[in-house]
């Protein structure tokens, strides 16, 4: 993407003066390229991964197994961001932190590109831990940019930062999934690697324009706490090793051994951070309101990112098998249906920021309840329109590619409606003392939504039925209308967030 190189008159002495990127610190567009070559490949190999695993000349494995496998994926890379975020905090400062995990998913990408099935698992699992170490890094070296919480340019910088997201997760499944389903699976894996290869290089070239804060540690672990973390790893690391060769070796060795395991550590764990922070006794009285309104939001998103991640596995699955890929006789990849979300994101997000600044002037903007309510009211509706195509194939025909496309249009009009306003208000309500890792809580909503489908998967639902799916589309609707209904109550939870 072409940048616009200016001298910046204001400002002296403030982070980015000089030549400005778009009128914003130099170092902005290193983190915009750094972060649109990385979804590139997330999103391109995300595209392709489902497709993969059912395809006969993929891995060949059945609905069930290959949902199980992307939600649980995509679980593990909103679990890590946690650690990801410790590690920047506490072991080699973000910029470090950042440069390591791009190298970490460029080799996990090259991994799967490898045409064995051995190999594919542990690439994955290189680009799940190179992602968690990336994803709240690179936000945080953002925020470094300016001048404070109040410099005028952060809120425009970080908009400028997530159209790099987009961007990146737009032109993915055009090009990955075209290669990787018309050419070669792992050709286009490789694309993948090529693309955070690119990221990872303009990152190295133009790290100094980063704030030198960057690359700090802002609290360095302790002699004692180092030797403390080193030998739990290990002591964690030697009974899993055992357990599985245990297993392994007595011949009773199957894929769930891994997937259960990680299926359930991704709904565990978000209950017990949760139930950890509400029962901390140093926070006061109104943080404690605040969290217990917080887990309403918690669960309530957590229902929304169940439904709405399906997006890349049940839809694109039923795509694959079930819909007329075609749009004025010209047939296109089933991958490409993953281009159709940023597209809409990038088109709509102004739309709507300009529309409730309009009903904020006439103070009819609803309230961070209302909209989250509606958000998982449209998430449900998504799945009974969902309720058509598969119809439409049950009795033998191709569903229309349009029906699709509608699916995925409701869905982001529900995220843009509830994830913004999810980001704020885990900002907003956040007590002191966690404000630095409440932003990883947010992610863990999406880390217990995606573990939950996958439980199902495992235990054997087939999330392509019409009962199944309008049994979900119903929670998600129920839940909005408990949120609404509840409305007021957890107002009051909430003291003096709005």
């Amino acid at each position: 993407m072409a940048s616009s190189l200016t001298k910046d008159p204001v400002r002296p002495g403030t982070p980015g003066t000089g030549t400005t990127f778009f009128g914003h610190p130099r170092g902005l567009a290193t983190l915009f390229m750094t972060e649109m070559w990385e979804r590139f490949s997330y999103y391109g190999m995300r595209a392709l991964l489902p497709l993969y695993l059912v395809a006969p000349g993929g891995l060949n494995l059945n609905a069930g197994t290959a949902t199980a496998i992307y939600s649980v994926y995509v679980s593990l890379v909103y679990l890590l961001a946690m650690p990801g975020g410790w590690f920047g905090d506490r072991v080699w400062g973000p910029r470090k932190t950042v440069a390591v995990a791009g190298a970490v998913i460029m080799l996990g990408h090259l991994t799967l590109a490898l045409p064995s099935s051995g190999t594919f698992y542990a690439g994955l699992g290189l680009v799940a831990i190179g992602s968690g170490l990336l994803k709240a890094n690179i936000s945080t070296m953002v925020g470094h940019l300016y001048d404070g919480p109040d410099d005028p340019r952060r809120d425009g910088g970080f908009t400028v930062f997530y159209m790099g997201i987009n961007l990146g997760a737009f032109a993915a499944p055009l090009i990955i999934g075209t290669i990787g389903e018309n050419v070669n699976w792992h050709f286009g894996f490789a694309l993948a690697a090529l693309g955070m290869a690119l990221g990872l290089v303009q990152f190295l070239l133009g790290s100094r324009h980063l704030a030198a804060r960057s690359s700090v540690v802002p609290k360095p672990l302790s002699a004692e706490e180092k030797a403390g973390t080193l030998r739990k790893a290990a002591v964690w690391a030697g009974i899993a090793v055992v357990a599985y060769a245990i297993v392994g070796f007595s011949g009773h060795y199957t894929l769930n051994w891994i997937l259960v395991p990680l299926t359930l550590l991704g709904v565990i764990i978000p209950v017990m951070v949760l139930v950890n922070i509400k029962r901390d006794k140093e926070l006061d009285r109104p943080e404690q309101s605040k969290m217990s309104a917080y887990i309403w939001f918690f669960v309530a998103a957590a229902v929304f990112w169940m439904i709405y991640d399906q997006g890349g596995s049940t839809l694109s699955i039923f795509a694959d098998s079930s819909a007329d890929n075609t749009v004025l006789g010209w047939e296109f990849p089933v991958s490409w249906y993953q281009s159709v979300n940023p597209v809409l994101i990038m088109a709509m997000a102004p739309v709507f920021a300009w529309f409730w600044l309009a009903l904020n002037k006439r103070g009819k903007e609803p309230s961070t309840i209302v909209k989250f309510a509606s958000g998982l009211v449209l998430v449900g509706a998504s799945f009974f329109l969902f309720l058509a195509p598969l119809s439409i194939a049950d009795g033998g025909h191709k569903a229309a590619a349009m029906w699709l496309v509608a699916i995925y249009f409701v869905q982001t009009v529900g995220e843009l409606l509830l994830s913004p306003v999810g980001l704020s208000v885990t900002t907003k309500m956040a007590p002191a003392k966690y404000a630095s890792q409440m932003m990883g809580v947010w992610f863990l909503a999406v880390t217990a939504g995606d573990a939950t489908t996958g439980l199902l998967s495992i235990a054997g639902v087939d999330l392509n039925k019409n009962g199944i799916v309008a049994m979900e589309a119903t929670l998600a609707v129920v839940a909005g209308f408990a949120v609404w209904m509840y409305r007021k109550r957890v107002k009051e939870l909430m003291g003096d967030v709005r």
